[in-house]
């Protein structure tokens, strides 16, 4: 009862203290205010871009399995990994597609391209695939249909939209079914509009049969990837591994991967811890300057009270009553500063959400207030300590 009682009459000491000059209360925890904020903000963008990458690929079913050029994503996130590695074509398509327990083999084909209207010119992703690519992804139609194996078959000139495409171009998606688009001098019927699901990717694409690029889009007539639809999760590994052994008789080891989405959500994950402990260091440098800003204000409040410690002292308080008197007002400083941040962080989050899924975790809130306690406490030692080595004839003395 009587720690607590001396503890409450520290913190009503300090409180005091911080009403006589209410500006430079204020001041002296806007850098600890700014650093907290920095930080958990810097977590929670991170968080929010780990969990939109998660949420895309868990959208694409357990069971998918990607091959991919070169490394890819065993190659560490490195993009590099995703270059130089095989060109795969339709005999390798073929290939897999004669392998057991595969549903879906989706050859795909992507590039960044203008697409133009009558009125209206965007850059888009046009995806070339073969109409599997829609129930492996779970496209659906908000307009019109999809294209099916016939238009595959045909070559034919058509295009399903994705919903953000289709509003850029006709302000209505409803209006771009029938209506012609030019792609890179590619002429093609929009015969559906994809419904919107917030992904940008999908969104802001265009799907073409693969076939119909060949000769003017996808000169090569190659593919960057091919997807595969499990039919059972249970079936994963015994089909990557067939796959290997088929795409082994005519590409070196290193020239391709395949990779089922647990295995690139694992190294998503490790990029994104490495990344979290860089965002968590450049926002720490402003609770450094925040907490050595709580110092310098503490030594001016010393040496300004230099006559009331030595008053306090020659009334009977031992130097641990002015150590600990000193050093809960810098603990107090820093701590508000600090709840003051995290408040700010969190509103700034909570109005984020709406357009992207960033979040704030257990872990972001303990190290704001703990890091602006140890703070205040760290940066507030030297300044307390001054205080109670100070005589307390001399410091009655002081002018």
């Amino acid at each position: 009862m009587i720690v607590l009682r001396g503890f409450n009459q520290l913190l009503i000491s300090a409180f005091a203290d911080f009403k006589r000059d209410k500006v430079r209360t204020g001041l002296t925890s806007l850098g600890i205010m700014i650093g907290v904020l920095s930080v958990v903000l810097l977590i929670a963008l991170g968080l929010g871009l780990k969990n939109y990458i998660r949420d895309q690929f868990e959208s694409l079913g357990a069971n998918l399995v990607m091959i991919l050029p070169g490394a890819g994503f065993s190659g560490g996130g490195n993009p590099a990994s995703l270059t130089g590695g095989a060109e795969f074509d339709e005999k390798d398509v073929s290939s897999i597609k004669k392998l057991s327990n595969i549903k879906y083999v989706v050859p795909v084909f992507i590039q960044s391209s203008t697409v133009s209207s009558a009125n209206e010119e965007k850059k888009v992703s046009v995806m070339g695939a073969n109409e599997d690519m829609f129930s492996l992804l779970n496209v659906k139609v908000q307009a019109g249909e999809l294209w099916t194996k016939s238009d595959v078959d045909k070559k034919t000139k058509v295009a399903v939209l994705g919903y953000t495409v289709a509003e850029n171009l006709f302000k209505y998606p409803s209006e771009a079914l029938g209506k012609t688009i030019r792609i890179e001098g590619l002429r093609l019927k929009v015969v559906g509009v994809a419904k919107k699901i917030g992904n940008q990717e999908r969104d802001e694409a265009a799907f073409v049969p693969y076939t119909t690029t060949f000769g003017s889009i996808n000169t090569k007539k190659t593919f960057f990837a091919i997807y595969l639809g499990i039919a059972s999760q249970d079936l994963v590994s015994d089909v990557k591994t067939n796959v290997e052994k088929t795409l082994l008789r005519r590409y070196d080891k290193d020239k391709f991967s395949v990779t089922e989405q647990s295995e690139i959500l694992s190294s998503i994950n490790q990029i994104f811890a490495i990344l979290n402990l860089f965002l968590i260091a450049i926002g720490s440098i402003s609770l450094i300057v925040g907490g050595v800003g709580i110092m310098n204000i503490m030594y001016a409040t010393v040496t300004e009270r230099t006559r009331e410690v030595g008053i306090r002292r020659a009334l009977g308080a031992t130097r641990k009553d002015i150590l600990l008197h000193f050093l809960t007002e810098s603990t107090m400083l820093s701590l508000f500063g600090g709840i003051i941040g995290l408040i700010l962080a969190t509103i700034i989050v909570l109005l984020i959400r709406n357009w992207f899924p960033v979040a704030i975790n257990i872990f972001a809130v303990v190290l704001a207030i703990g890091v602006s306690s140890a703070i205040g406490i760290f940066f507030g030692v030297f300044p307390a300590k001054k205080a109670a080595d100070l005589s307390p004839m001399e410091a009655i003395r002081y002018e």
